[in-house]
């Protein structure tokens, strides 16, 4: 793997406009990939053809008049997101034929392509297979075991920690400036990599303030990760109890990780899918009721809960039952323990709509899970991994975190961070480097060397803008 080579011009057919399909294609356009589309729907058609630079084909992803027409022979890449299973599966095995060397299918199923199924991923020629439930309820899993912060990111092996946070109106670090915050809180470094503020996602500077609401990504090194805890308000919970509303794939399936570890409740609406959890999950209660009336939720012991997820199939009610639980919390808790004492309960919500990802972690959401982004993430850090040694999406925001090294004589090696102007400002900001055998926190004097490893924030619309400046 050579982390200082910029992309070749890359060939992927993508087969499926739906939300994984159109998603990837949007993002690979921009990165300088050469994109096909085969997709059936014309109304999908229409609006890509007026939104991405892909060729964009009309037709059925089995027709293998249509894949001559893509020129599947040519394509370094396939990635197959329909939303049948069996065509994505099969796609692989027609692509194989066409001698595409990489292929891709995203397969909601668990049975197939693990080592021990029926069909492995060898037998059905795929190199990676996408399960997105499977994605978000691990991811969920993940977050819930680290019973702190809304989310930490492990980086640079474990050297470096980046931890979502929200800014409360009591937090010594509201309404002040990020550079007067470093001078103040100089014990240890650390850096605020990104905000999400409203609908919007920022890509911070000195200047920029923290204000009530914020959701903030702060990073340091990992032996100062208690520090920045104790800094931001964040504690750890020594027991943890999880409600769960909706018991479809991703409901499920969470409630089956957690359950030997935590202690867990699941409402779900329907009662014969509430009956049927309730012979199949062992280790978690079951609840049949409406998980977005306030009566349901408090009759179900919302109030003892510490986190607090929401992963039916709508996004309203996903969004706006977190706007509930976490004022029902937060009143109960206030009026319990004070105004200095709120029991810091997590809420967690399943958006499917790519737009409400940011919007849901404003309304009340401490955190907000795509599993079309999740995967199309998975999808791209997949394709990419020639080129950046890891990339990791920073869920509530716009933003992704990327450990790249510095090509000899690219332009982030010709002057200090402070001094990069218009190819830094507002589009990324360089959390750490590796220097010395060691990481460390970047600040403005720092001087990027050449073939130094770097953990860079951009805005996700200026990853190209991070390759150019280290890999040319």
């Amino acid at each position: 793997m050579n982390g200082n080579k910029p992309a070749k011009l890359t060939n992927i057919l993508i087969l499926g406009l739906g939300g994984v399909g159109y998603y990837l294609a949007k993002r690979l356009v921009h990165e300088g990939y050469a994109i096909t589309v085969i997709e059936q729907d014309s109304g999908s058609i229409r609006h890509a053809d007026g939104n991405i630079d892909a060729r964009l084909i009309q037709g059925n992803a089995m027709s293998i008049e249509c894949w001559r027409e893509a020129g599947a022979e040519k394509m370094d890449y396939l990635i197959s997101v329909t939303n049948n299973d069996a065509v994505n599966m099969m796609s692989c095995l027609i692509g194989d034929r066409f001698g595409i060397p990489l292929k891709i299918a995203r397969v909601r199923s668990r049975e197939f392509g693990n080592e021990n199924s029926i069909l492995n991923a060898k037998d059905l020629k795929v190199d990676l297979i996408i399960h997105p439930e499977e994605l978000v309820a691990q991811e969920i899993f993940r977050l819930i075991k680290l019973r702190a912060g809304n989310d930490i990111i492990a980086v640079a092996k474990g050297q470096i920690q980046a931890m979502a946070t929200r800014i409360h109106e009591e937090s010594p670090l509201a309404y002040r400036k990020l550079k007067d915050i470093s001078k103040e809180y100089n014990e240890f470094p650390f850096r605020v990599v990104a905000i999400a503020r409203g609908i919007a996602t920022l890509i911070p500077g000195g200047e920029d303030e923290l204000l009530p609401q914020d959701q903030a990504f702060f990073m340091a090194s990992n032996e100062n990760l208690t520090r920045l805890m104790g800094l931001t308000g964040v504690s750890q919970q020594k027991r943890h109890r999880v409600m769960i509303i909706g018991g479809g794939l991703v409901g499920s399936r969470l409630a089956e990780l957690l359950g030997k570890t935590v202690k867990v409740r699941l409402i779900e609406k329907d009662e014969t899918i509430a009956q049927e959890l309730s012979f199949a999950l062992k280790n978690a209660e079951v609840l049949y009721g409406d998980g977005s009336d306030s009566d349901v939720l408090i009759s179900a012991g919302l109030l003892e809960m510490d986190t607090f997820i929401t992963a039916t199939g709508e996004n309203e009610t996903n969004i706006m039952s977190c706007v509930l639980a976490k004022h029902l919390m937060t009143s109960q808790s206030r009026h319990k323990h004070g105004k200095q004492h709120i029991k810091q309960s997590k809420c967690i919500a399943l958006v499917n709509k790519e737009d409400y990802v940011v919007l849901a972690t404003t309304m009340g959401s401490d955190l907000a899970l795509n599993k079309k982004i999740l995967a199309g993430n998975k999808i791209l850090k997949f394709i990419r991994r020639g080129e950046l040694l890891s990339v990791a999406h920073l869920h509530g925001f716009d933003a992704e975190m990327v450990e790249i090294v510095a090509a000899p004589n690219s332009p982030i090696t010709r002057k200090p961070l402070s001094k990069l102007g218009s190819y830094y400002n507002g589009k990324m900001m360089i959390g750490s480097i590796h220097r010395d055998g060691v990481w460390q926190v970047a600040i403005g004097d720092t001087h990027i060397q050449n073939n130094e490893r770097a953990i860079v924030v951009c805005m996700s619309q200026h990853l190209r803008d991070v390759q150019k400046l280290f890999l040319t």
